[in-house]
């Protein structure tokens, strides 16, 4: 018969089924955080085969080149459409933000197709693999680290907002060295929010986890990783991608 009264049997089911409710969380945290990373990856594909086709049909020169007011639709849309995930996405079904989510990736492309029509093909091809390496490395950093990134990514937010008026104001200065710094400034701002967007994105496993909320955080998780993603890319090849002669 087993000894009931022996405290090293207690102590022995309460390991068990804390390491039974461990295995449990840490396979959701897996899958959760696979979720996120593929519809991010996904989105990622969506957008470059939307803006390299846009482009390869001629369509993208002919729309931005040649003015008219579809260029600001395209080129505005996808700001309607962060706008609208990220106000609304307290009151959206899953499947709303999911369709919201593809439908930004859609038009990020058609907006994105101008680089084709401003660097060669094997210049985007070089900052697509050189964002892709930082973006998996610092990814991990974030998801493996023990330090916590709130501070950094408070200070990276103001750096953020910095960089945003200090493009509006070169759009209008035009100024080569100012330039070169916001491109610069840009790649380690973003650099920095791929590792914070990582370690927040875990953090927030624990919180919404089994909830209705779970299926909603993946998705708005997915696009602070794309939009990561995406403006390292595009500073990158800024700094190093060249004009197409």
């Amino acid at each position: 018969m087993a000894n009931w009264s022996d405290p090293r049997s207690a102590a022995a089911g309460y390991s068990a089924g804390a390491d039974a409710r461990g295995a449990a969380y840490d396979a959701g945290l897996r899958s959760y955080m696979l979720s996120v990373y593929n519809y991010m990856a996904s989105a990622v594909l969506l957008t470059g085969v939307i803006a390299l086709g846009f482009a390869a049909s001629g369509l993208a020169a002919q729309v931005f080149l040649g003015g008219g007011i579809l260029k600001w639709i395209i080129t505005l849309a996808p700001l309607g459409f962060v706008f609208a995930m990220s106000f609304g996405q307290a009151r959206m079904s899953t499947g709303t933000l999911q369709a919201l989510f593809w439908g930004y990736a859609v038009a990020m492309g058609l907006s994105l197709s101008t680089i084709f029509l401003r660097y060669s093909e094997i210049a985007i091809a070089q900052a697509f693999f050189a964002t892709s390496a930082g973006f998996a490395g610092l990814s991990l950093y974030g998801y493996t680290t023990k330090r916590n990134l709130s501070a950094m990514g408070a200070f990276l937010i103001v750096g953020l907002i910095g960089l945003i008026v200090a493009s509006l104001i070169n759009v209008f200065v035009q100024s080569g060295p100012l330039d070169l710094v916001i491109s610069l400034v840009g790649v380690l701002i973003f650099a920095g929010l791929t590792a914070y967007d990582t370690q927040r994105t875990k953090a927030l496993y624990a919180e919404v986890a089994g909830t209705e909320w779970e299926g909603r955080t993946v998705i708005m998780s997915a696009l602070n990783l794309y939009l990561d993603f995406i403006n390292m890319f595009l500073f990158i090849l800024r700094l190093f991608g060249g004009n197409r002669e």
